[in-house]
């Protein structure tokens, strides 16, 4: 049932999806504007948010006659032009600034669509098209502590790491994303 293997594929996948690292910038620069986030608001939201989709996606998939396999190729697609924008330092998919108070920038832009956006949701079905849903859900819960910690330690991690630092990560996983998405490519192709 529960597979070390594929927790730790389905962890690394979504850490390279989500890019809590990679948002950092993001994060300060929404401190900046509106003061505190709420870490436990915006991590609970995004996990509501990912295991929702997770359950229904399918459901959802299923009113417009779409199947698994081509919505996982249409997100790994998805997640090979994320791997793009990671390497290439270009911005395909822009990110929404709203105006509001602490508690709504936990929820828009945090929870979602930095954590919890298209991007993982997309990932997220086609992980369960190919990983067990246990191992799914706790490969969830691995991320969301992560990115609750993240969250937490923001200010500390910028100062730590430095420009050069995350412009590596964000390399460094922009290349395991973009061979995730060839694998998710060959593997829904041949089904």
């Amino acid at each position: 049932m529960f597979s070390f293997k594929e927790i730790l594929s389905v962890s690394l996948i979504l850490f390279s999806v989500i890019d809590i690292l990679g948002s950092i910038p993001i994060i300060v620069s929404l401190r900046q504007k509106v003061g505190h986030i709420q870490s436990e608001k915006a991590t609970l939201a995004s996990g509501v948010l990912m295991i929702v989709f997770l359950f229904l996606g399918e459901k959802i998939l299923g009113l417009f006659g779409v199947d698994i396999s081509s919505f996982a190729i249409a997100g790994a697609l998805v997640i090979f032009i994320i791997g793009l924008e990671m390497i290439l330092g270009v911005e395909f998919f822009k990110h929404e600034q709203i105006e509001g108070g602490a508690t709504s920038s936990s929820i828009v832009p945090i929870a979602f669509p930095l954590i919890a956006g298209a991007g993982t949701m997309t990932t997220l079905l086609s992980l369960r098209a190919e990983y067990s849903l246990p191992n799914i859900l706790v490969g969830i819960v691995v991320n969301l502590l992560f990115v609750y910690l993240v969250l937490k330690t923001t200010n500390w991690l910028e100062r730590k790491l430095g420009k050069a630092g995350l412009n590596i990560l964000r390399k460094v996983f922009g290349i395991i994303l973009l061979s995730i998405a060839i694998k998710l490519i060959k593997t829904n192709l041949l089904t």
